[in-house]
């Protein structure tokens, strides 16, 4: 297959921040607890972000992705769309 049979995927949902943290944290297979345990963010914190209770913040951010394994703007910008936007 050469590069011309594939076509650029297109986005299908749109997710909130809080959507994004659990989508990760399940896609790595870890629980709430797990998570907590791995941040020092208590459980409680974690559903209440994942849940749109509570802002995710800068800070929270960076203790979240380096325990998923991402960059912190996969979770704070999960709908951002480069071609559509620009940074500045």
């Amino acid at each position: 297959m050469n590069r011309k049979e594939f076509r650029k995927a297109e986005k299908a949902i749109d997710v909130s921040v809080g959507e994004s943290v659990r989508i990760i944290r399940e896609l790595q297979g870890l629980t709430q607890v797990a998570l907590a345990g791995l941040t020092s963010i208590p459980q409680s914190t974690i559903s209440a972000i994942e849940n749109d209770r509570v802002k995710l913040g800068l800070e929270r951010a960076k203790v979240l992705a380096r325990a998923l394994k991402c960059h912190p703007s996969v979770l704070v910008f999960p709908s951002w769309d480069v071609e559509k936007e620009s940074a500045a």
